[in-house]
């Protein structure tokens, strides 16, 4: 009950503040601002929709239903791009798609032209250049739920398509595509969610979204009511693709509650179809992972000098204190939930729904949270240093926004469905019998998770950790409202000099974040090549 009510707790200051603020804190946004940002916001994620559904589903299709050169290479690689950072995405194509960027150095080769003024190039600081790198960065969320998918979907009605005369494509449109709406709504949903929560990126390509709206009317208006009545707005965003996700798992449950056989037969592809293929495959992965790596590792060899950076030093040590806590906080939070369920005799509503509440916290942007949680806690701040100084006599500062508890606390709130979700899934391969073997010795359920789940959770508890450090190590949008002066991660390292124009001395930075990120995609990309083919 206490995790659950700090999940809701800074969903609930957000509905108090914005209720005792007046109208007028929110009537010039509402009338200039909201209208334009809202409409900019519906573009983006429509444009996201059809980019991580197209690109993950028709990626997933290929490489599950055809034999070709790489196919078992492209089934990990294709969820690379989940390593880099959108923001770190959003700076390495700027650069790629510059004047002096390689794109149009090789144009101006191959036709002469020695001015922008002889040629057109398209921008990339747009909407439609903000959809391109969300979509190449977030379509492994669909790739992912789709290969899943269709490693369990029984293939009797593949079969059937194919002996009734259709052909792969046909098979695609009329059978597969209905099967697989839920596992398409479900990525699709995850991928919305990271674009709602995504600032980096849309402020560095100029795009005023309505994450970023919330943003700036805190930090440069300094209106917090205002702040808090926008997030009411994002909020219904949210909720609505909540309730999709939830929909769309559900359904993909069921479809794999009744499949009955492994996956779609392959089919080998020769000559053209399969240079088709490989090209298909590899353009998200170049896009998606090669051109940031590229960049920033030019970056980062040009600058290698920083690598004695002192800041950089400080920054990457607040970095890993601040995703070791909360990876430890996670999994400790994930263990007592999951365990509390397996303790119960029989099935128990109220905690399952408490349960539930606790994992939402992912599906609320960190700027939410960080509003959410500021606003209370900062009063709550200045009354005990108050209290201290008049009642004691000795100042003792802020003990909650003068330190990172506030980034850690967001941190658990957001990153908890993670390590839950690994963890349920390792405490499902225990049988119970070993629970009631453990009580019949005489234990109690501490020790018996001690000594008999603990050991055997061991590959899921460290995975849960693994995820969660590097999403607490790549997280910027919570980190950037909560950090106190003075703290610097090396997220908030990099947006500091990106906002100064000045991306090409945190090329060892990026690097940094891009290789960690690799960490866990390898793991998830060993675990899906390892299934049967």
């Amino acid at each position: 009950m206490l995790i659950a009510a700090l999940v809701l707790f800074p969903i609930g200051s957000l509905v108090w503040t914005a209720l005792t603020g007046t109208p007028d804190s929110l009537g010039h946004i509402a009338r200039y601002v909201l209208p334009f940002t809202i409409s900019t916001t519906f573009w983006l994620m429509l444009g996201v929709i059809v980019g991580t559904g197209v690109i993950g589903t028709f990626s997933a299709w290929l490489v599950m239903t055809f034999r070709f050169p790489g196919a078992r290479l492209f089934l990990w690689a294709l969820v690379l791009p989940l390593a880099v950072p959108s923001y770190l995405s959003a700076y390495a194509f700027v650069e790629f798609f510059s004047f002096t960027g390689p794109l149009q150095e090789s144009l101006r080769a191959v036709t002469g032209f020695e001015s922008a003024r002889q040629y057109w190039f398209p921008s990339i600081r747009n909407t439609g250049g903000a959809v391109l790198v969300l979509s190449v960065v977030f379509y492994p969320y669909v790739f992912l739920a789709v290969v899943a998918l269709l490693k369990l979907q029984g293939n009797r009605l593949v079969e059937a398509s194919r002996a009734l005369g259709q052909g792969p494509f046909g098979t695609l449109v009329r059978v597969l595509l209905p099967a697989l709406r839920p596992a398409i709504a479900a990525g699709v949903v995850l991928a919305l969610m990271e674009t709602l929560n995504d600032i980096g990126a849309v402020e560095y390509l100029g795009v005023e979204t309505l994450t970023f709206t919330i943003f700036d009317t805190w930090l440069s208006r300094r209106d917090i009511a205002g702040a808090a009545q926008l997030t009411m707005v994002l909020l219904i965003f949210v909720y609505m693709l909540v309730l999709t996700e939830r929909w769309a798992r559900r359904r993909q449950q069921a479809r794999r509650g009744s499949s009955e056989r492994a996956g779609p037969p392959r089919q080998q592809l020769r000559g053209v179809w399969a240079l088709l293929a490989i090209l298909w495959c590899s353009l998200p992965v170049l896009l998606g992972f090669g051109v940031p790596l590229w960049v920033l590792g030019g970056y980062a060899v040009d600058r290698l000098d920083l690598l004695t950076d002192a800041d950089l030093h400080r920054a990457l040590l607040t970095s890993l204190q601040l995703a070791l806590g909360a990876a430890a906080l996670t999994v400790l939070a994930g263990v007592i939930m999951v365990y509390t369920l397996r303790l119960q005799a029989g099935p128990h509503r109220g905690l399952h729904l408490i349960v539930r509440f606790a994992s939402l916290g992912y599906a609320v942007p960190g700027t939410i949270l960080a509003l959410g949680l500021f606003v209370p806690l900062a009063a709550l701040d200045n009354l005990l240093a108050g209290w201290l100084r008049m009642g004691l006599g000795f100042s003792v500062g802020l003990l909650f926004t003068g330190s990172g508890a506030l980034i850690l606390l967001a941190y658990l709130i957001r990153f908890l469905a993670l390590a839950e979700g690994n963890i349920d899934g390792g405490f499902r391969n225990i049988p119970l019998a070993r629970d009631d073997a453990s009580r019949t010795l005489g234990q109690g359920g501490l020790m018996t998770l001690l000594r008999v789940h603990l050991p055997a959770l061991w590959p899921s508890l460290s995975v849960a950790a693994l995820l969660v450090f590097i999403e607490a190590l790549k997280e910027l949008s919570a980190t950037i409202f909560l950090r106190p002066f003075g703290l610097n991660t090396l997220s908030t390292f990099i947006y500091d000099f990106a906002s100064r124009a000045r991306v090409e001395e945190t090329g060892v930075a990026c690097l940094i974040i891009v290789l960690l990120g690799v960490v866990p995609v390898i793991l998830v990309s060993r675990r899906i090549a390892q299934e049967p083919r």
